[in-house]
């Protein structure tokens, strides 16, 4: 049964044009784009600083609003719905998009829906004039109602307590647009088909959730083997049996069934026909619908199976990503005379893989099995059973046709869907290509709504290059860097990125080059799982944010320096760079020894470090007063003071630790093996341990080690998120909350981890900790490589190094600095190796000196690289890597500075040497001369060649460094 229901479509009229004319009044009103918002702007943005403003315009005809900066421009049109159809560097009058898609997607309630958008472009590898102007708009999609402009908006409070860039701005300046979005009158017919909820609408028939053993089921077991079962151990649902073999379940279906759904976690089972799976019993028939877990007979790639009722249909799924590790939906859904074979992952969307006809003379189902069984249906096993495997039927539902009461429900469910705002918010910045987009739900019916998963930004971008072939081989991503502030579990950006940053196939390019049409060039940000959080009426949601900036060329230098302007830009505060020391004990004569001393020699940061006996989950009012004094003397000696913790690397109890959602217990699944939740009941304790803490005691450093890497955890028992498809993001919010209030608060944060745009300061620049117990001669090699490999994608401020004065994972005497004096040298090297690159190392142990000549190198380090701080901490180009061989040599650049370029070379020979060097300065801004001096020499002017380098002599001591200083 199919009941149409229909709302006035003079209502629906009355309500877009209302919305139509008072969007259209507000482009009227805006500025016509023309001049260099227009064509660009001549200057290059990162030699010198752009005066023009971030703007929002219309076009001539009022069709299109552009937001421009005169480098980058965002078109959107605006009638018959709103949707982009222009990503452009204006500068080389580049396009970077080829298509139109929504604005975003969000799923509520179960029920698809796009915001914005526009339908009927033809060919997918370019935009076209005509195809632009014959777009139609979805009916069901959701409607632009409202424009509103401003300036950009803070996504944190950022305290500024200590040194930074020079030229910072918070909040950047720039432009905001947000736009609003409602749903037209939306029909209850839209909301049954579109639903992800297959009860929506419908009487449950049957229900088994294997809470309890199985019973009212007639089940059948394979004589193949004495071990074959199904409940195996006492384990509802769990089939035990040989590969090729069938063990299920029936139930004899007693009344008219519309759906039958089941969850499958497929285990060890590698088999074919055999895959567990749906079977619908007619009274001279069968049709099946089931996993492949090992494929087919040409390859072992896993696929679905279907028999529908009189053929088997060969390769169901094929060029699909099946992630059968994991539990995996299967339904069979019967409308009228048509069977549809429908499949999604947990927290993915129906898929329909095929449908088939259903004649008269089958009539009803009579009958449903659940499990395994051979390729018609049936209970026969395979000639050759195979090995044993292990699998789990997770969930069986059947549901009837569609009933009357429940859909008058929806009825009023869906006119309550018209008071539901779906803003989506874009950000332009002053000097820079890059937009910050994000999207928020206000929910002001008179319900809660559940926000289950949203994609924030899609871009048909244009494909980085075309491969014809395909064969599972990488094919590079758009020449675009996308960012988010949902970032966790890695030190580099790739995989930080990787839980909401997609580059996927995008199915409507169909003339793409690669023939299995699997070119990566469809956007999509969005969260891996969930948020599947609830609105309540009146309240809203506010998703994380992106951050977009297409690069203007594929050199990597340049792609490094425009990293470094745009964390310069929107994470402000990833150019603090205090130094620091790690002090190693705890005890107030040791913290006070290791105060004065940085003090002394101008250091400006004290931690209490790892293994020093600090504990900040003490809540004992003695201690925090404790800690309050050693702070309180720090802050009369000048020196930031703050404590180390350990977080997700760690295991708390199987009631507090992120449960393994195929076993239900914590274990063998977490980035760590074992985690805490942050939304136990542990987690909240420890939350709350850390701002009381931080705040009677005043401590302005936190280093947070082993932070949430985006753990997943399928408790329901946490009273911080309800079941797995939430507590990732509740998890990541809760952290992310914390690390914006320590911002606001200017606490400064270490954390080895990608947490810049939620207001952590540094994270490693990338090293491996096991390499501090080498030998000395080579840590201060691998100290110089590691620098150059990081600063590619961060900005010298944004990763620590590390100084073991002490021992630190073993390797005795050879691999320490103490007793410092003796390796006076060496640890001049090491100073100079980070110092000279503008990175701060961890300097771990009881003391920065032992000696009066041991302070006056340590001090002379330390004012030489206040003297030149601002260049020093600006952005690198990467020259020439260290190699234990030969001159190894990186350039700092800042055209807005005096000193445009600072040099430092480093010689690991035993000898002098004498060599030439060029040097690129296009980036200092200079095109003409250069006036370049050897460390407090006498300056010589270098005429600049047409390539924009000089070529110069420059000589080094062995086993030393120098540095030269451009201006």
């Amino acid at each position: 049964m199919k009941k149409l229901i229909y709302v006035l479509a003079f209502v629906l009229l009355i309500s877009n044009t209302n919305a139509q004319i008072k969007v259209q009044d507000f482009v009227e009103k805006l500025p016509e784009i023309s001049g260099v918002h227009k064509t660009g702007v001549s200057e290059d943005w990162l030699v010198k600083d752009v005066s023009v403003q971030s703007e929002l315009f219309r076009t001539s005809d009022n069709s299109e609003i552009v937001l421009s900066n005169g480098i980058l421009s965002r078109a959107i049109k605006i009638s018959p719905s709103a949707a982009t159809v222009s990503f452009k560097n204006l500068q080389k009058n580049q396009e970077y998009l080829r298509g139109v898609k929504p604005e975003a997607i969000i799923q509520m309630d179960g029920i698809n829906y796009n915001i914005g958008g526009l339908n009927g472009q033809k060919n997918y590898a370019f935009l076209s004039t005509e195809d632009k102007n014959s777009l139609k708009s979805n009916p069901n999609s959701f409607h632009l109602m409202s424009i509103k402009v401003g300036s950009p908006l803070p996504v944190m409070e950022w305290r500024k307590v200590r040194h930074y860039a020079p030229d910072t701005e918070w909040p950047p300046k720039g432009v905001h647009l947000q736009m609003d979005y409602r749903l037209p009158a939306m029909t209850a017919d839209y909301i049954l088909e579109n639903s992800n909820e297959s009860s929506l609408g419908r009487k449950l028939v049957i229900k088994e959730d294997f809470t309890y053993k199985v019973k009212d089921w007639k089940i059948h077991v394979s004589p193949s083997h004495t071990r074959s079962s199904l409940g195996n151990e006492g384990k509802p649902g769990e089939i035990y049996t040989p590969a090729n073999s069938s063990v299920y379940m029936e139930k004899e279906l007693k009344e008219e069934v519309g759906i039958v759904e089941a969850t499958f976690f497929a285990g060890t089972d590698k088999s074919s026909e055999y895959g567990p799976g749906i079977v619908l019993v007619f009274k001279d028939r069968s049709v099946k619908f089931n996993l492949k877990p090992g494929g087919n007979n040409y390859s072992a790639t896993p696929i679905l199976g279907i028999y529908d009722g009189e053929k088997e249909v060969r390769r169901i799924g094929r060029g699909h990503k099946f992630d059968f590790d994991n539990p995996y939906l299967l339904r069979i859904r019967l409308e009228e005379n048509t069977i549809y074979y429908e499949g999604r992952e947990q927290t993915g969307n129906w898929k329909l893989f095929y449908k088939s006809e259903k004649e008269k003379l089958w009539g009803n189902p009579v009958a449903v099995r659940i499990g395994k069984t051979d390729k018609n249906g049936d209970g026969n096993d395979g000639e050759e059973p195979g090995d044993l495997v292990r699998l789990h039927i997770l969930k069986a539902n059947v549901y009837g046709l569609y009933d009357n009461t429940e859909v008058e429900k929806l009825k009023t469910y869906a006119d309550n869907l018209q008071d539901v705002t779906v803003s989506v918010n874009y950000e332009l910045y002053d000097g820079i290509p890059v937009m910050r987009k994000w999207i928020s739900v206000a929910n002001n019916t008179l319900q809660s709504i559940k926000v289950n998963s949203f994609v924030s930004e899609i871009l048909a971008a244009v494909e980085f290059t075309s491969f014809v072939d395909f064969h599972d081989k990488l094919i590079p991503n758009p020449n675009i860097h996308v960012e988010t502030d949902y970032a966790f579990g890695g030190m580099s950006l790739l995989n930080s990125t990787s839980h909401s940053v997609k580059w996927l196939f995008d199915e409507e390019f169909n003339t793409q080059v690669n023939y299995a049409r699997k070119t990566p060039c469809l956007l999509h940000v969005s969260p891996e799982i969930g948020p599947n959080i609830d609105i309540a009426a009146g309240d809203s949601f506010e998703s994380f944010n992106t951050y977009v900036m297409p690069f203007d060329n594929y050199e990597r230098q340049r792609k490094g320096l425009s990293l470094a302007k745009m964390y310069k830009t929107i994470a402000p505060w990833t150019t603090e760079n205090p130094l620091m020391m790690h002090a190693r004990f705890s005890d107030w004569e040791s913290v006070k020894k290791a105060i004065d001393q940085s003090a002394e020699v101008g250091f400006e940061m004290v931690i209490l470090t790892f293994g020093s006996g600090f504990n900040v989950e003490k809540d004992d009012p003695n201690y925090i007063a404790e800690m309050k004094k050693y702070r309180n003397y720090a802050k009369s000696k000048g020196i930031d003071f703050g404590g180390y913790s350990l977080l997700a690397s760690r295991r708390i109890d199987d009631e507090n630790d992120v449960i393994n959602p195929k076993t239900g217990k914590p274990g063998g699944f977490a980035t760590f093996g074992n985690s805490p939740c942050l939304c136990s009941d542990w987690g909240n304790k420890y939350f709350d341990k850390l701002y009381q803490f931080y705040e009677e005691t005043g401590f302005s450093f936190f280093e947070h080690d082993g932070s949430y890497p985006g753990d997943m955890c399928a408790s329901t028992l946490h009273p911080g998120h309800n079941n797995l498809e939430d507590s990732q993001y509740k998890q990541w919010k809760k952290l992310a909350d914390f690390y914006k209030w320590c911002r606001g608060k200017g606490i400064y944060l270490n954390v080895p981890d990608y947490w810049y745009l939620s207001g952590s300061n540094k994270c490693g620049m990338g090293y491996r900790e096991t390499n501090w117990s080498l030998p000395r001669a080579q840590q201060v090699i691998h100290v110089r490589q590691n620098i150059f490999d990081g600063t590619h994608l961060k900005l010298p401020s944004m990763g620590w190094m590390f100084v073991p004065l002490t021992e630190y994972h073993g390797g005795g005497a050879a691999t320490t600095i103490e007793p410092l004096n003796e390796h006076l040298h060496h640890y001049d090297l090491m100073m100079k190796s980070n110092l000279g690159f503008g990175v701060q190392a961890c300097y771990r142990g009881p003391r920065l000196f032992d000696t009066e000549k041991t302070k006056q190198m340590v001090k002379a380090n330390v004012d030489w690289y206040k003297k030149y701080r601002d260049i020093l901490e600006s952005p690198l180009l990467q020259l020439k890597r260290a190699n234990s061989i030969d001159l190894d040599y990186m350039m700092h650049v800042n055209s807005s500075l005096k000193e445009k370029g600072f040099v430092m070379l480093f010689n690991p020979k035993d000898i002098d040497v004498t060599e030439n060097i060029t040097l690129p300065l296009y980036y200092t801004g200079l095109s003409e001369t250069a006036n370049i001096r050897q460390e407090e020499g006498k300056a010589m002017k270098y005429k600049i060649n047409r390539e924009y380098s000089v070529e110069l002599e420059v000589s080094v001591k062995a086993n030393s460094y120098t540095w030269l200083v451009v201006e």
